[in-house]
């Protein structure tokens, strides 16, 4: 992907605030509004911007419990892993979900609102699977950074 300095400008300042009207991210980024909806509408189509979201505060929506759940397989074979993923990837409390190298198969992150509705999560929806064979939690006792915003390096 060739992406230069100009689109590189449109990306940061839409990571930094997707809600800017076209008028006011083309004034930031030094272009007329008409080229640079065009660049958009080219990153939106290349796929380089993905999907416009809000992002919601968990804490003010009852969701206190950050939780990193390692997650070992007792296979690993394609159908496992497979199967694992589309389930664990349709419930809401999932959060995050990494194919991982080293001691567990996968790590994801959940957000939950209590230590009730972790367990309930563990024993009625991880453990039930038969892909699973070990679960292992950790939680988030504050949290030190977190960013959506991708690091762009000017070239």
């Amino acid at each position: 992907m060739n992406l230069d300095a100009t689109d590189l400008r449109i990306l940061r300042e839409l990571q930094a605030d997707a809600g800017l009207s076209n008028v006011e991210l083309a004034r930031r980024v030094g272009l007329s509004p008409s080229p640079c909806l065009a660049r958009v509408k080219a990153l939106e189509r290349d796929g380089v911007i993905r999907k416009v979201v809000a992002l919601l505060d968990a804490q003010r929506l009852g969701l206190h419990l950050n939780v990193f759940i390692s997650i070992s397989l007792k296979q690993q074979t394609r159908a496992a892993l497979a199967a694992f993923e589309a389930k664990v990837c349709a419930r809401d409390e999932v959060m995050e979900c990494y194919l991982m190298t080293g001691d567990a198969d996968y790590l994801i992150r959940v957000a939950v609102p209590d230590m009730a509705a972790l367990e309930r999560f563990i024993i009625e929806q991880l453990s039930p699977m038969e892909e699973v064979e070990k679960i292992r939690s950790s939680f988030a006792l504050k949290q030190v950074r977190y960013k959506t915003a991708l690091p762009l390096a000017l070239r």
